[in-house]
C-alpha cells in the first residue's frame, strides 16, 4: 500500500512563509520607525513638507507638533513663502497653546517685518482679540464681577488693533467682529468713568466728578454711560451751587432721556447681556 500523504505544505514551504512573513514585519517596522522619526525630527522636511504637516497639525488641534514644525520651517528656511506663512499661523497656535505672551510677541514681529503683507489685517485681529482676552471675561461674568469698576487693563492696546482692521481694512472679514469688539470696550471705558465719577460723589469730591463725568461724554460719545455722566453732573452742579451749569445739564439730558434726575439710576450693567 502506498505511504499515506502528508497534507498541508512541505516543511520548506512553511519555513519559506515563515521567513517572508517575518521580512515583512520587519519592514513594516522600519516604515513605522521612518515615519516617527520624520515627526520627530524636522530636519528630514523640504519647506513644502514642513509647512504642510505643521498646518494639518494646527487643523487638529495638535499645538505642540505644529509649534515644533512651524518655528524649524522658520529657521530652516527664513526667507520662503512658506516660513512667511508659518510666522503668521504661529500667532493662533500661539494664541491656542494659551501663551498670550508670545502670541503678542509674534503679532508684533510679524507686523514689523512685512507691513505690506496681504495678511496684515489678520494680524492686527490676532493682536487686538489676545490682548482683548487678556481678562477672564466669562469667568468674571459667571461670578457677576462688575468688569468696569476694574482699572481697565490691556484694553488701550486692543482698541488700538481693532481700530487699525476698521479703519485700514475696512472690507477685511475681520472687521465686523473687530467692530463689534470695541463697541464693548468702548462702553466698558465708558462705564469704569462712570464708577471713578461715583466714588468721588461718595467722598463729596463733587467737582473732580463733574470733570470725571464731562470727559466721559466727550470721549465716550454715545455709549450707554451717557446717560449716568449727565446724572452725575446734574447732582454735582447742584451740590456745587452752579444752578447755570444744571440748567443746561438738565435741558441736554431732558432732550436725550426724558425728566433729568439728580441721582445715577442703578441699572444692570450693559456688558452682562452681551
Amino acid at each position: 500500500m502506498p505511504a499515506s500523504k502528508v497534507s498541508g505544505p512541505a516543511p520548506s514551504r512553511r519555513l519559506a512563509r515563515a521567513l517572508g512573513l517575518a521580512l515583512l514585519l520587519a519592514c513594516s517596522a522600519l516604515a513605522g520607525c521612518s515615519h516617527l522619526g520624520r515627526r520627530t525630527d524636522p530636519n528630514r522636511y523640504t519647506a513644502e513638507t514642513l509647512y504642510r504637516d505643521a498646518h494639518k497639525a494646527m487643523d487638529s488641534s495638535d499645538y505642540e507638533l505644529s509649534v515644533k514644525l512651524y518655528e524649524a520651517l522658520a529657521a530652516r528656511f527664513p526667507f520662503s513663502d512658506q516660513a512667511r506663512q508659518a510666522r503668521l499661523d504661529l500667532i493662533y497656535v500661539y494664541y491656542r497653546k494659551g501663551e498670550n505672551e508670545t502670541a503678542t510677541d509674534a503679532a508684533e514681529q510679524f507686523l514689523r517685518e512685512n507691513p505690506t503683507h496681504p495678511r496684515i489685517d489678520y494680524a492686527w485681529y490676532m493682536k487686538g482679540l489676545i490682548d482683548y482676552e487678556h481678562t477672564p471675561w466669562a469667568f468674571e461674568r459667571w461670578f457677576g464681577v462688575d468688569m468696569a469698576k476694574r482699572p481697565p487693563a490691556s484694553l488701550a492696546s486692543s482698541i488700538t488693533a481693532f481700530t487699525t482692521v476698521v479703519k485700514q481694512f475696512p472690507k477685511s472679514e475681520y472687521a465686523h467682529d473687530a467692530q463689534r469688539r470695541l463697541i464693548y470696550l468702548r462702553n466698558r471705558l465708558a462705564e469704569y468713568e462712570i464708577n471713578v465719577a461715583r466714588y468721588y460723589v461718595r467722598r463729596g469730591a463733587y467737582d473732580a466728578a463733574a470733570q470725571r463725568a464731562q470727559r466721559t461724554i466727550e470721549q465716550y460719545d454715545g455709549a450707554p454711560a451717557v446717560r449716568d455722566a449727565l446724572a452725575i453732573m446734574i447732582d454735582c452742579y447742584k451740590h456745587l451751587g452752579l444752578k447755570d451749569l444744571q440748567a443746561n445739564t438738565e435741558k441736554v439730558y431732558q432732550a436725550n432721556y426724558g425728566e433729568p434726575s439728580t441721582r445715577a439710576a442703578r441699572r444692570s450693567a450693559w456688558w452682562r447681556f452681551w
